[in-house]
């Protein structure tokens, strides 16, 4: 295991203070970004060109029924408490300050849900399998 420096332990810091600060500037205006964009953070589990899409609220990982292999050991609050599973692999997905998604897969492309994040995955990926992305 690594040691920990002072620079690495100032580093986290800096990052867990910008993202409480941004959590708290855009939770204000999430509900309004849902609206607008015609989209909410409902669970979602259907199958998109072949491929099993599957989303939920994070807070709640630890493994509810008809949803397997979604329980996971890591939370990562980019995707703003939201996971979001392509074939059972997860999709890393981050909400943007202006309500849009974007995923490890169509980052430049934002969409309005993690719904259409799933789906854009697939579409990019073209039947390729999606390999899990590491956490560190």
């Amino acid at each position: 295991m690594p040691e920990l420096t002072r620079r690495h332990a100032l580093t986290v810091a800096a990052a867990i203070a910008a993202t409480a600060g941004t959590q708290a500037l855009v939770a204000p205006g999430a509900a309004a970004a849902d609206h607008r964009h015609g989209g909410s953070l409902e669970p979602f589990d259907e199958v998109y060109k072949g491929r099993r899409i599957q989303g939920r609220p994070s807070h709640d990982m630890g493994g509810i029924g008809g949803m397997g292999g979604m329980g996971g050991g890591h939370h990562h609050e980019h995707g703003a408490g939201y996971a979001v599973f392509v074939d059972g692999v997860e999709l890393h997905v981050m909400r943007n300050a202006d309500g849009s998604w974007i995923s490890v897969v169509s980052h430049y492309d934002p969409v309005p849900t993690p719904r259409a994040a799933a789906r854009a995955a697939v579409d990019e990926l073209q039947g390729a399998a999606l390999l899990p992305f590491p956490a560190n």
